[in-house]
């Protein structure tokens, strides 16, 4: 499996623009940002330059500004993100995780429809293969 950086909370933040928008220029980086926090725009680069660093981005220079583009695709990051947390917290079993849930009323009856509902259609998918 690919190894996939350490990425700060905050360094998220700055990642989930990236995705969404890549590639993107530094100065839409902090814009996009600048409305959403109240981080100042060295903060933004700061976070920016740990991220290529981290080799979670890459940076090209266009003209003044540089361009970013991801190395670490959301689903990947994401997909590691939700093991390392099953695994912390519940032994790395969903089905633990989804007891704890509704046993502590976390989740409500509308999303344990939801729940049936996708788990209903996945048995569909997997029964036409």
């Amino acid at each position: 499996m690919k190894q996939i950086p350490q990425i700060s909370e905050a360094e998220y933040e700055v990642m989930k623009v990236i995705w969404n928008y890549e590639p993107i220029s530094t100065p839409e980086v902090v814009d996009k940002l600048s409305n959403k926090s109240d981080w100042k725009p060295n903060t933004i680069h700061t976070m920016l330059a740990r991220l290529v660093k981290k080799k979670a981005l890459h940076a090209r220079k266009d003209g003044r500004v540089f361009v970013y583009t991801s190395l670490v695709e959301e689903k990947e990051y994401v997909g590691q993100k939700s093991k390392s947390f099953l695994q912390q917290f519940f032994g790395g079993t969903l089905n633990s995780m989804v007891l704890n849930l509704i046993e502590n009323d976390e989740i409500s009856n509308e999303e344990i429809s939801e729940l049936k509902k996708i788990l209903s259609m996945r048995d569909k998918k997997e029964g036409e293969k």
